[in-house]
């Protein structure tokens, strides 16, 4: 008998990459999507765009469980004149196209990496989100993903195509990009950070830990056409996360105790809203439901899982 075939979109991306070789090595014949050439162990099939797939037939051929990874991520500054329209057009019409015609292919399971941003932007004090609230995206990101669950579920009730949806919030590992990055430089260039008082909550995701999540999702019986949300488990201010990172690179972190008031209106004052609200803003996430739906229990701790981050990020 042959293994499940297991296609695997946005190979070449993060998440998507990482995945792809983590289950090369389970039990699972990999197929990869991306949108440029990749030299990987397994068959890569290049494609254009996800919204135009005329024979998307003959590459979900044999394929039992689509893991949706690729999408238009958010950006700080979006260059787009309509961001949203972009957004809608790979995050939400993208992810429907392939989803309709994996159902039509027979494919039993369609996994799709989603966002925290779909719950909200920011928690507040002794609230953690769940994926029982109702939806509340605010910007462009998160209502593309919203929308694309939303076109998912209706499509799993009219075709019996089990579909699979984690929220991930901000997921860091070895290679990891954006705001974590940039976090990553001032740490490493040892600078004085006025941000020493910070008492905020925040999620965050090691990558191998949300790799493990999606594998348990493949063929888990229980994990049929949920919503889980996924996190290290130990929520972390700001001040925390530093020192964390700071010692999992092996370098002093000196933070300057600024009330986090004063830092958040002199944010506001040069037009740094957004910044602010991500470096002193709260983001809870509940993973309870997760773990009791599916058994499941993060592998690695916030400090194993910087700790590994850090160890190849140096190599």
């Amino acid at each position: 008998m042959s293994p499940p075939g297991i296609l695997i979109t946005g190979v070449s991306g993060f998440v998507g990459g990482r995945l792809a070789d983590a289950i090369t090595s389970e039990a699972y014949s990999v197929v990869g999507v991306a949108r440029a050439p990749v030299s990987k162990s397994y068959p890569i099939v290049e494609i254009s765009s996800l919204t135009h797939l005329p024979a998307a037939h003959e590459f979900l051929e044999g394929i039992n469980v689509v893991i949706h990874a690729a999408a238009r991520v958010h950006v700080m500054s979006d260059s787009e004149k309509d961001p949203l329209a972009a957004f809608r057009d790979v995050n939400v019409k993208g992810t429907l196209n392939l989803a309709r015609q994996a159902a039509l292919a027979g494919v039993k399971r369609f996994i799709f990496i989603s966002s925290i941003k779909v719950n909200g932007e920011q928690t507040t004090s002794g609230h953690s989100f769940s994926p029982h609230d109702v939806p509340s995206p605010e910007d462009c990101y998160g209502i593309s993903k919203h929308e694309a669950e939303i076109g998912l579920c209706e499509l799993s009730a009219e075709s019996g195509m089990e579909v699979v949806i984690i929220r991930p919030p901000l997921v860091y590992g070895p290679g990891v990009k954006g705001n974590f990055a940039s976090m990553i430089k001032l740490v490493e260039k040892g600078l004085p950070l006025p941000l020493g008082a910070v008492h905020n909550k925040r999620s965050l995701v090691a990558l191998d830990n949300l790799i493990d999540l999606i594998i348990t999702c493949i063929d888990h019986p229980a994990a049929g056409n949920q919503t889980f949300l996924v996190s290290d488990g130990d929520d972390l201010s700001t001040t925390q996360l530093l020192r964390h990172v700071a010692e999992a690179m092996g370098k002093s972190c000196r933070l300057i105790p600024i009330p986090a008031g004063l830092l958040r209106f002199g944010a506001i004052l040069l037009g740094k809203k957004d910044i602010a609200q991500r470096l002193l803003g709260s983001l809870e996430v509940d993973i309870s439901h997760t773990q009791k739906c599916l058994n499941w229990t993060p592998p690695l701790t916030v400090k194993q899982g910087l700790q590994r981050c850090f160890t190849k990020h140096q190599d």
